[in-house]
């Protein structure tokens, strides 16, 4: 299946509020999930945000860092998933983020292994969002992004934002080095075009998200959510977002001659 890092700047709207839109949406054939893994080094939000302190933090990112030293973590990995669906289907699934941001130390040993391990996630049916945050694509972490099909920068479509993202992007271009695909989620909220915003970053923009923010706070702080909130216009745009970043897999799986078991899933959402 499909590892897909998301990293933000400065003047970024909410990482893990995209990331969130994503999961929720994310097309999945029969017996496929998807799991949203919190990297964030600054720490975890879904627990106190979407989840509504309904969860302690028992669960989760820290708990890999133990495992790890323990040569346990691919059997710690599971244990730590929690179902966010209402159904309890389990197919859309959020690893939690370290709660104490001052824990991001010890997570340094485990992101190379759990890189590989999310690359080689695909033999149990999953696609992997990774939640980077504003500094995860970067240090220690940033192994995430490297081994990822696709890595997602996130900016809004302000000047301030935009000049973030540029700076970020010309890094990783040169970190990525052409070996996962590149693009821009845009966040509506500024005077920018996606056209302008192609041409001038010379990245393609993979997908524009409206600016909605009482929407976004059912995804950020588990708001309630308002009537018609699966088809408002934030999650339309994320749905559709969901399917374009399927197809840059697909692109690159092309491209480096490796099997793309998510064309299927791109046939399907249509």
């Amino acid at each position: 299946m499909a590892v897909i890092a998301l990293a933000g700047g400065l003047g970024a709207p909410g990482v893990t509020t995209a990331a969130m839109a994503l999961l929720m949406t994310w097309p999945l054939a029969e017996g496929q999930r998807v799991v949203l893994a919190e990297a964030d080094p600054d720490g975890g939000a879904i627990l106190p945000g979407a989840l509504q302190g309904t969860l302690d933090s028992s669960r989760g990112m820290r708990n890999l860092a133990v495992a790890g030293r323990q040569g346990q973590l691919g059997e710690a990995f599971w244990r730590q998933l929690v179902d966010v669906t209402d159904e309890g289907t389990r197919d859309r699934l959020v690893l939690p983020g370290l709660y104490d941001p001052g824990h991001a130390s010890t997570m340094e040993p485990v992101w190379k292994p759990l890189a590989n391990m999310f690359a080689g996630i695909e033999a149990h049916q999953h696609d992997v969002l990774v939640d980077l945050g504003r500094r995860g694509a970067f240090g220690a972490s940033a192994v995430l992004a490297q081994r990822a099909d696709v890595v997602l920068m996130l900016a809004r479509t302000t000047l301030r934002s935009l000049q973030s993202a540029q700076v970020r992007l010309n890094a990783l271009r040169e970190f990525l080095g052409g070996g996962a695909e590149l693009g821009l989620l845009l966040v509506d909220e500024g005077p920018f075009s996606k056209e302008e915003v192609r041409r001038t970053l010379e990245v393609p923009v993979t997908a524009v998200l409206p600016w909605r923010p009482k929407e976004a706070k059912v995804l950020s702080d588990g708001a309630e959510q308002p009537r018609k909130f699966e088809s408002s216009e934030l999650m339309r745009s994320a749905r559709s977002a969901a399917v374009r970043v399927q197809e840059l897999v697909a692109v690159r799986r092309s491209r480096l001659a490796l099997p793309s078991p998510t064309t299927r899933m791109v046939a399907d959402a249509r």
